[in-house]
């Protein structure tokens, strides 16, 4: 009987764990489309950003003195927010996504 209930319990921790390694997949390719369509971004100007992406819904001057440029939207409820830092020439050189999907 003992023996039973360890298989059982067993199987059952194995279909959690393998439930929860797709999600892990599924959410990893999610975030790598994300990072591949802003990295597009990379190198160039910010009225092209502004162009593709709309006016920032807020800017400010970062420690470094480089303007961040702040996106928010909403999927499903849940908020997204993207962050391009743009250098002194205008030019955007990296970005944060975070909830994004």
């Amino acid at each position: 009987m003992h023996k039973l209930k360890f298989i059982l319990f067993s199987f059952a921790i194995f279909i959690i764990l393998s439930g929860c390694q797709t999600i892990k997949q599924k959410t990893d390719a999610i975030v790598e489309k994300e990072n591949q369509k802003l990295s597009k971004f990379i190198g160039k100007s910010s009225s092209d950003l502004q162009m593709d992406l709309g006016k920032p819904h807020e800017d400010f001057q970062n420690e470094k003195g480089n303007i961040v440029f702040v996106y928010n939207t909403k999927k499903y409820g849940i908020p997204c927010e993207r962050r391009f830092e743009i250098d002194a020439n205008s030019i955007v050189i990296g970005f944060v996504s975070n909830g994004c999907f």
